[in-house]
């Protein structure tokens, strides 16, 4: 697998610092002679048994993404003043597309909005936000003004999610992402948020405020813990297993008669061992937290008055969260991602031929994903590869939860029909997650069946 060099640096798959181009890169770029190319080929052992005329769902928030197909991009040329106006109405007034496709697919909502600061991604964000300190970071005054705003657009999100007219959502904070899912989405017949990475501090504030949660990657059965997903767990978590063992072995001592011959651990000791284990799970993908129904109102309260919820010192000291929704929601600004095309000469048998590559930077959410393969699968003849780059503490949320009863799709896509996504898009993002604690990073489609790789 190889990938062509163009102008400008391409997003490393562990790395987020160059998210966002240099706007000195025109929108359409032509490099005349390269040798290699970034078409994704897969080996046996990387393409899943069962093919598909459709993606599996993904609910990671993605960085980039680069497309490549023998065919040209052209809708991602300049649109004309007229095409750009109508694409912005009908995805704000959520009419049947007409034209252009393309404008829609790259919509998305935010709050706040600070064209100098990158707001996305936020954890791991205070190199790329190194010197960039807006007049807030020392003003309690205009730090509360800007946390006030914020709620109130925080709660307008959870409002309309409620009442279904907006049907996911993310909130982006410097240490964890929560996204909330409506009623019927993945599976779910009640309102779901999930939370990751977390850490015993703030699992404990969350019992203490009366929060109701699961941790789903770590379910109980009998005296042990497992995955939800059936993989192995950590280190802390194996540990946790070993001490519950203990208790046990020192139960069936006790049966035996010969209990007084052992020293057995006091309940201080265990206890702390504990919370050392718990510890260690933090900040890793089993400590995704899962809140439902009504819950979740409890949730919104309780980040909306969470001390910790902003950073007190470094560049991102006293600013809120990231709000992300497909919709328009109060206080959001809409923004539109990134769109790059360039043309790339790749050696073949006989010479040259054209290579088309279309770069997408994000933040790009399941929505956008499933509209852009949507346009492609069309615009581009049922041929095209991809590489993803997924913003790695979000990929756990496409872990598959607990189900209480099987939904009625027919019913869900009618509750949801004025949610703001499109039909197929709809239909997508009410399946079960089956991707687990990763996410898509190769697709290939080819006579519009596509192979994948997570």
């Amino acid at each position: 697998r190889e990938q062509p060099e163009a102008p400008g640096p391409f997003l490393d798959s562990n790395q987020e610092n160059d998210l966002l181009w240099e706007e000195k890169f025109p929108e359409r770029t032509t490099v005349t002679e390269l040798p290699q190319t970034s078409h994704v080929s897969f080996s046996e052992s990387d393409i899943p048994s069962s093919e598909n005329t459709e993606l599996p769902v993904d609910w990671s928030i993605k960085t980039q993404l680069l497309f490549t197909s023998s065919q040209p991009f052209t809708w991602a040329d300049h649109l004309k003043a007229q095409e750009e106006a109508q694409g912005l109405v009908q995805h704000c007034r959520a009419t049947e597309v007409t034209l252009p496709k393309s404008i829609q697919s790259l919509i998305y909502w935010l709050h706040p909005a600070l064209s100098w600061l990158p707001l996305f991604p936020r954890i791991g964000a205070d190199r790329k936000m190194a010197g960039k300190t807006g007049p807030w970071s020392n003003d309690a005054t205009l730090q509360h003004v800007l946390m006030s705003d914020w709620s109130v657009s925080f709660t307008s999100l959870y409002n309309l999610l409620k009442t279904k007219l907006c049907p996911y959502f993310y909130v982006c904070t410097y240490q964890f992402t929560v996204l909330f899912r409506a009623a019927g989405l993945a599976g779910s017949d009640l309102i779901t948020a999930l939370i990751s990475p977390t850490t015993r501090g703030l699992r404990e504030a969350m019992r203490n405020e009366g929060i109701e949660f699961s941790l789903p990657l770590i379910k109980e059965s009998g005296h042990k813990k497992e995955t939800a997903s059936g993989t192995s767990l950590g280190y802390g978590e194996e540990q946790a297993i070993s001490d519950e063992d203990e208790e046990e072995s020192f139960s069936w001592l006790e049966e035996m008669g010969v209990q007084d011959k052992i020293k057995k651990p006091d309940i201080l000791s265990i206890k702390l061992r504990k919370e050392k284990h718990e510890v260690q799970m933090d900040h890793r993908p089993e400590s995704v937290v899962l809140v439902k129904g009504i819950n979740t109102f409890t949730l919104l309260n309780f980040l909306i008055n969470c001390k910790s919820l902003v950073a007190t010192s470094g560049p991102q000291a006293g600013l809120p969260p990231t709000l992300l929704s497909p919709v328009a929601f109060r206080g959001a600004t809409m923004q539109i991602l990134k769109a790059r095309s360039v043309n790339v000469k790749t050696q073949a048998l006989s010479g040259y031929r054209d290579q088309f590559s279309l770069e997408i930077t994000g933040p790009i959410m399941p929505h956008s994903l499933h509209s852009l393969t949507m346009l492609l699968k069309s615009s581009q003849s049922g041929s095209f590869s991809a590489v993803l780059h997924p913003h790695e503490p979000t990929a756990v949320f496409n872990i598959c939860l607990p189900v209480d009863k099987v939904l009625d799709m027919e019913v869900v896509h009618k509750e949801l029909t004025t949610c703001g996504l499109h039909p197929n898009t709809l239909e997508q993002l009410s399946q079960i997650p089956l991707l687990g604690k990763s996410a898509l990073r190769n697709v290939v489609l080819r006579d519009y069946i596509y192979n994948w790789r997570s």
